[in-house]
């Protein structure tokens, strides 16, 4: 009995330790991350565009065919001068019949005028005849407006940013003909979700990009934030302003990140290792989960605010795989 018993006891421990071998060969290979400190950064995205500081838009104070067009796109313009001509041949014939009505008005009232002096006419026909000369001269005033009015002109100093009209196009008043403004005054106009509209302030720096200029990041601050937004798109409009003097094509797209939230040294994790509000750390070959609070979260990394010591290991990748007390084998 004693040599059996010396003989099954050796066998008993081989078998443990390929039972062992076995179980741990079967556990999940897992990847640790260390927390780390850096800066954690929290940005809105959103898409804008350049355009003039104060565009201004031409149109029409009547409704007449256009004659001529007198500047294209890109010509710079000064304020008062003509745009575009409308057709005038009615409001010309109206001025004409004025002016005689107004000349003939005129002579009474002299006549009138002398014929009072000498007591020919009365007090009555002498303030009949200077009247009727007021009028006549209001009403060659008033038609000269309405001629004026066929000249549509330029409000300011700039360049033509866009023209919308061809000579034979019907001019209303409720129609955009043409948008002046100063390309040595722009704005920048993001349009930005109402979900993310109350994390933005006047102040806050942004960071401007376009596919114009590969590689290329402008600095950027925000301006201001319209009070009014689009119940449609569900957005409002931001606006930024660049930081310095910076040469930009009006009408340019860009892709705008405005930051909302930045913390200097922040305690950071993978993005992946944060599940639920917790991560999996790993003791004597057993994974433990430990609830953690997060703050700044990025696409890559997630700020730690407790739950989590610097330097402390969290596994990288659980994945939705890992449970509690679970064994589990680290990657060297």
């Amino acid at each position: 009995m004693k040599r059996v018993a010396l003989w099954l006891l050796p066998s008993a421990l081989l078998a443990a330790a390929v039972g062992y071998w076995l179980v741990a060969s079967r556990a999940p290979l897992v990847t640790m991350a260390s927390g780390r400190i850096g800066e954690a950064v929290e940005l809105v995205y959103a898409t804008g565009f350049v355009e003039a500081e104060h565009p201004v838009s031409i149109a029409a104070r009547v409704t007449a065919p256009v004659r001529d067009v007198l500047v294209d796109e890109g010509r710079r313009v000064a304020q008062g001068q003509a745009l575009i001509l409308l057709d005038d041949a009615e409001q010309r014939h109206a001025l004409a019949q004025a002016m005689a009505q107004r000349r003939a008005a005129v002579q009474d009232e002299r006549r009138t005028l002398t014929l009072f002096a000498q007591g020919w006419v009365t007090r009555s026909a002498r303030d009949a005849a200077v009247a009727a000369a007021d009028g006549a001269r209001a009403a060659e005033a008033s038609a000269r407006a309405r001629l004026d009015q066929m000249v549509v002109r330029s409000g300011m100093d700039g360049i033509v940013l866009r023209r919308d009209v061809e000579p034979g196009d019907l001019a209303i008043p409720s129609r955009t003909l043409m948008t002046l403004g100063d390309p040595a005054r722009i704005r920048i106009t993001a349009t930005v979700d109402e979900r993310d509209v109350p994390r933005i302030r006047p102040g806050q720096a942004a960071l401007m990009s376009s596919d114009a200029w590969p590689g290329r990041v402008l600095n950027a601050h925000v301006r201001e934030v319209t009070p009014g937004g689009d119940p449609e798109q569900r957005a409002f409009r931001v606006r930024l302003a660049t930081d310095g003097q910076v040469t930009l094509p009006l009408g340019l797209t860009l892709e705008v990140n405005i930051v909302s939230r930045r913390a200097p040294r922040a305690l950071l994790v993978p993005a992946s290792a944060v599940e639920n509000g917790r991560v999996w750390i790993v003791g004597d070959g057993r994974a433990h989960a430990r609830s953690v609070r997060t703050g700044i979260a990025g696409s890559k990394e997630v700020q730690i605010l407790s739950g989590l010591s610097r330097g402390e290991k969290v596994i990288r990748a659980p994945e939705g795989k890992i449970a509690e007390n679970m064994r589990v084998r680290t990657a060297p």
